[in-house]
């Protein structure tokens, strides 16, 4: 599921259960919109930490990659360079 889709589904999921909330709620409207805005907030809240959380985790593991990615090119030019010294008299590609 992407992130557009998953943002969506919250932010739809927010507006029902505050329609709802409003439909059946005890409390005076002044009351019960309060309600749904700190939860709206709260929720809001929670969202953003959880994506930050994940681009975090995704940034680290992307920089991890990329340096093996680069240890790795290292140690193939240097197995190159050395067999390519090792064997001075034949062609090059």
């Amino acid at each position: 599921m992407n992130a557009g889709k998953l943002i969506l589904g919250v932010v739809a999921g927010v507006a029902v259960g505050a329609a709802i909330g409003v439909l059946f709620a005890p409390d005076k409207g002044t009351s019960t919109r309060q309600k749904i805005s700190k939860k709206g907030h709260d929720l809001t809240d929670d969202l953003e930490r959880k994506f930050n959380k994940f681009v975090d985790t995704f940034s680290r593991k992307f920089d991890r990659l990329h340096d093996e990615a680069n240890d790795l090119a290292q140690e193939i030019k240097t197995k190159a360079d050395e067999a390519t010294n090792r064997f001075p008299n034949e062609k090059k590609l």
